[in-house]
């Protein structure tokens, strides 16, 4: 790997890319400690001491921002309103046909496609922001904090507007840097940038167990917790790359003088093909109930059962439908990203089969047969990962402070093993030998 990684450095574009790919990071950082205008920094500072930087309603975009969300800086939102957006338009693709007949249209209606997502960015973190800068002027985002109604000591309306301003403006350019890296880098920009904020956010979260252990001034909960992270990860990688490998074999046909068809290849279908977004899902949606509790008055019998049962990670409650959620959102997910229809019909179309199986509908069911079976373990793969902040809880007392918990792993894992894959073809087709042998 070391070999590999000196080789892309003596490459001289690739050395470029990466350069350039690490200069953007740096900026990203940066802006991740700037605050916005507004906001009194001292009483930011002293509420992150008070309460834990990663608990709470709003630990999902503190973790997809690196820490930024709370402490109310110019890139607070970070990348998730992008990803967003993403996943919005992608669900949107299947239910609007104007849509569906962009993507078919290849090279310009993705182009298409992503001004519109750029436009809903915009909306989502206009949206967004005025909710961080309401809840930041209530003294909500600090739960037990003493000073969290003075974080925003102006409360006029235009400085209000400046501040939501600020926080659009700031997302817009994290938007942009991700695409920098996408057209100038080594590619997969928000990808990357979402990579970073995660695993800026690690180093501090570990110190913050070692402090909290008891065990040898707390250096046997630290090793623990790397060897649980070791093991976390190689399993990650392992059903990450496995796949199911339909076999298809194409007929041949004669055109003229020539042969065409009359080759071998395979549909390769992921173990877990939806990825880490049914755990987003999920975790997005539990918030819901939590945060319409927290803003609404009076001690009501469901506020009370909310407050009660989800709004803490360890309650059975909270457990069993976080995992239902993921299951259901993991099929969801899959059956509207994959078409078996189309696949199959694709395959009709160009002279493609399945051996023993016929063309056309049989493929067809044969294909959502397979894929139900496979959803299945990839599904309770990602109940299980997204759980293990619940294991660390009971065991460790770590909670939510568990730095490899179930989002996180699978986003560092799965952009690590995808920014590899593309630095690895760049320089296989230098030939060197890349990453992975």
């Amino acid at each position: 790997m070391f070999v590999a990684l000196a080789h892309a450095f003596k490459t001289p574009d690739l050395r470029r890319k990466l350069l350039f790919t690490l200069g953007i990071i740096v900026v990203y950082r940066v802006g991740t400690h700037v605050p916005i205008p507004g906001v009194s920094y001292g009483s930011v500072q002293q509420c992150i001491d008070q309460t834990s930087s990663s608990q709470g309603l709003f630990g999902l975009v503190n973790l997809f921002s690196g820490g930024a969300l709370l402490q109310i800086t110019i890139f607070a939102l970070g990348v998730l309103p992008y990803i967003t957006a993403s996943i919005i338009l992608q669900l949107l693709t299947v239910v609007i046909p104007r849509l569906e007949a962009l993507k078919k249209e290849g090279q310009a209606g993705t182009t298409k496609i992503t001004q519109y997502t750029r436009y809903l960015t915009v909306a989502l973190a206009i949206l967004q922001g005025t909710g961080l800068v309401a809840t930041a002027r209530s003294g909500a985002l600090f739960q037990n904090c003493s000073v969290a109604s003075q974080i925003v000591p102006d409360r006029s309306i235009f400085t209000t507007v400046t501040m939501v301003i600020t926080i659009t403006t700031g997302t817009a350019v994290v938007m942009w840097l991700g695409e920098l890296i996408t057209d100038r880098g080594i590619g997969n920009g928000m990808s990357i940038l979402m990579f970073i904020s995660i695993a800026s956010t690690t180093p501090s979260a570990l110190w913050a167990i070692k402090k909290q252990g008891t065990l040898a001034g707390g250096w046997i909960e630290f090793g623990a917790v790397i060897v649980a992270a070791l093991a976390l990860v190689g399993l990650v990688v392992f059903v990450e790359q496995a796949q199911r490998r339909i076999p298809v074999q194409y007929a041949k046909r004669m055109i003229g003088r020539r042969s065409y068809g009359g080759t071998s290849t395979y549909i390769p279908l992921k173990l877990n093909q939806a990825g880490v977004i049914p755990v987003i899902f999920a975790s997005s949606l539990l918030y819901v109930p939590s945060l319409v509790a927290q803003f609404s008055q009076g001690d009501s019998g469901w506020k009370t059962w909310i407050t009660q049962n989800l709004s803490k990670s360890d309650h059975p409650v909270y457990i069993a439908t976080y995992s239902v959620l993921i299951v259901l959102f993991a099929f969801f997910y899959v059956a509207i990203t994959f078409n078996p229809d189309e696949v199959a019909g694709n395959m009709k179309q160009y002279g493609g089969f399945i051996p023993g199986i016929r063309a056309g509908r049989p493929t067809a069911e044969y294909l959502r047969y397979v894929l139900n079976r496979i959803t299945w373990p990839g599904a309770l793969y990602l109940g299980v990962i997204a759980l293990v902040p619940t294991i660390a809880l009971a065991v460790t007392g770590a909670g939510q402070n568990f730095p490899f918990g179930g989002t996180s792993i699978l986003i560092i894992v799965g952009v690590g093993l995808e920014t590899v894959r593309q630095i690895e073809s760049q320089l296989q087709q230098r030939h060197y030998e890349g990453f992975l042998r």
